[in-house]
């Protein structure tokens, strides 16, 4: 069972570095959003490794189904420059800025773990939807209110452009 378990991780981690460098490397938005979503669809996996089945799912509907749609629309109903963006870097410029977002955080994090590491825990504690949802609704109801309210507000700004942009035609 722990060799089925460091594969699903295995599995997942390749997931989510594939999506990442797809995001990254990708030449247009639509292809970077698919990274994303394998990013997301891969941290949802890992969520499910963690014994958080429904936080996964959560994932999955909120993220995947929500927000990479949001994401979606905005790129479908942006208009880009005829001739592209000049201020933008080149191909090689990406590549380094995708170097230094990668090395950045990982030599910072590791300084963290190195310096202070973490007692391992033998089996993870399961968390049932019902005290999930008396934490989301209880000390977190802030949080959560404040998170749907900007999924509003992203939501009700898709429309809005969107509904200009039909209106002119």
């Amino acid at each position: 069972m722990d060799l089925l378990a460091k594969l699903a991780f295995a599995l997942y981690t390749l997931i989510i570095v594939t999506g990442a460098i797809m995001a990254v490397a990708s030449g247009t938005l639509v292809r970077a959003l698919l990274g994303l979503i394998g990013v997301m669809i891969g941290v949802a996996g890992m969520y499910l490794l963690l014994a958080a089945p429904f936080v996964a799912f959560m994932q999955i509907l909120i993220y995947v189904g929500g927000v990479s749609v949001l994401i979606f629309f905005a790129v479908m109903l942006t208009r880009a420059a005829p001739n592209g963006d000049e201020s933008s870097p080149g191909p090689r410029g990406r590549g380094l800025y995708a170097l230094f977002a990668l090395v950045v955080p990982a030599v910072l994090l590791s300084c963290v773990i190195v310096k202070h590491p973490a007692s391992a825990i033998s089996r993870p504690v399961e968390v049932g939807a019902v005290r999930l949802g008396e934490g989301m609704l209880g000390p977190y109801v802030l949080p959560f209110e404040l998170i749907s309210l900007l999924l509003f507000i992203a939501m009700a700004g898709a429309v809005l452009v969107a509904w200009r942009k039909w209106g002119r035609k």
